[in-house]
């Protein structure tokens, strides 16, 4: 991701090598010495840390330019330089309060489209795999669906598309797991549970062919066969050809004899 184009003053470097002492011992706001200094000069050190790749040291500068100089334009511009520094550090925490803080202060800015952006990533590099507590992954669908909502024509809006999509996908695949930790246990119910909300809520994403198909085989086992043989149909009408729909179409053969072949082939 390309670096908030911020750009810092130019010339402002006196007094630097005092600021980075007296401030390379701590790790925030709360910790750093207040010791006085005009703007440019903390604002060019924020950034010449941040160039660095000193990500903490940049994000405590940043924050010391909003507390010395609270009013003035660069402090603005520092609010938002500090969450991106904190998102580099992966202290998403603070990346998504500093973000939030900016977007309260500053709610109709310009940058307003990127402080939400940052907030949506922040929530997004915290996703688990499937086989952990989803919350976060919500929070991160639910972010990205405020960007685009808000600022569907903005710089961010494409990208922010493409990871709602990968979250909606990683969702389905947990609904998934649960759905067959149920029905290799035999709660047919449970997991047509799990199985209906892929094919209903997700069916955008990779995981319905297979929700289709492990429908159909709990419908079976429950004695559905009606339904097996729609849901089998629903399979090969959008996803002819796959190995999903030719599993669920031998099911269909096998334990509903009688069923139409063009039904169970969806055409």
């Amino acid at each position: 991701m390309a670096l908030f184009p911020f750009r810092p003053l130019s010339a402002v470097a006196l007094g630097a090598l005092v600021l980075t002492s007296a401030c390379s011992k701590t790790t925030g706001n709360a910790d750093t010495p207040y010791i006085a200094r005009d703007v440019g000069t903390l604002y060019s050190t924020a950034k010449q840390r941040l160039d660095r790749n000193q990500y903490k040291l940049a994000a405590a500068l940043f924050d010391e330019v909003e507390r010395q100089h609270p009013y003035s334009v660069w402090a603005r511009r520092a609010q938002l330089m500090g969450a991106f520094s904190y998102y580099l550090d992966q202290d998403y925490t603070k990346a998504i309060q500093g973000a939030q803080r900016f977007l309260a202060i500053h709610p109709g800015n310009r940058d307003a489209p990127y402080a939400y952006y940052l907030i949506a990533l922040s929530y997004y590099e915290q996703i688990s795999d499937v086989q952990r507590d989803q919350k976060i992954t919500d929070q991160a669908l639910s972010a990205l669906g405020e960007l685009i909502r808000r600022y569907p024509t903005s710089r961010y809006a494409a990208d922010a598309r493409l990871k709602q999509d990968l979250v909606r996908d990683h969702l389905a695949g947990k609904e998934m797991e649960v759905g067959r930790y149920y029905q290799q246990r035999g709660q047919w119910l449970s997991g047509t549970i799990r199985f209906r909300k892929v094919v209903d809520e997700f069916q955008t994403t990779s995981h319905a062919p297979e929700a289709l198909m492990r429908l159909t085989e709990c419908y079976l086992a429950l004695g559905l066969r009606p339904e097996a043989v729609k849901t089998a149909a629903v399979l090969g009408a959008n996803y002819p050809g796959t190995e999903w729909y030719e599993r669920a179409y031998s099911l269909v053969r096998e334990n509903v004899p009688d069923a139409p072949v063009t039904a169970a082939r969806g055409s």
